[in-house]
């Protein structure tokens, strides 16, 4: 079975952790890389590091994830990855705006078998 690239995009670290860990217990297809900043995001991706979905935190001091998922969406190769946002937002404009750009949303706190089974919809999907 085909490896999934996942990256992790949250400025908290424990967060990422338990994600990459959570994640990496239930599928061992699943290679989840774990980056702390929307900034660094970027560079991975201008460095031909290019996940199979995107998991990215809305609210990060850096570049929040609206303006990550925007930079995504402006550059013909990355356009075609997929995106989950976790947000801890639950309103009604976050979730419309992430619509527009997003796959799918998972509010915070989440369950990792919650979020895996998001991650497979949306890589099924993209199939």
């Amino acid at each position: 079975m085909h490896i999934k690239k996942i990256m992790i995009v949250d400025d908290l670290p424990q967060i990422t952790y338990t994600v990459k860990y959570g994640l990496e217990k239930l599928d061992s297809n699943y290679d989840v890389l774990r980056v702390e900043s929307g900034k660094k995001c970027i560079e991975l991706l201008e460095n031909n590091q290019i996940p199979d979905l995107i998991l990215l935190d809305i609210m990060m001091p850096d570049m929040n994830g609206w303006k990550v998922a925007k930079k995504l969406q402006d550059k013909l190769e990355w356009r075609k990855i997929p995106i989950i946002f976790l947000t801890a937002t639950e309103d009604e404009t976050s979730k419309i705006t992430g619509s527009i750009i997003a796959e799918d949303y998972i509010g915070k706190p989440f369950e990792i078998k919650e979020l895996k089974k998001k991650i497979d919809t949306v890589l099924k999907k993209r199939t």
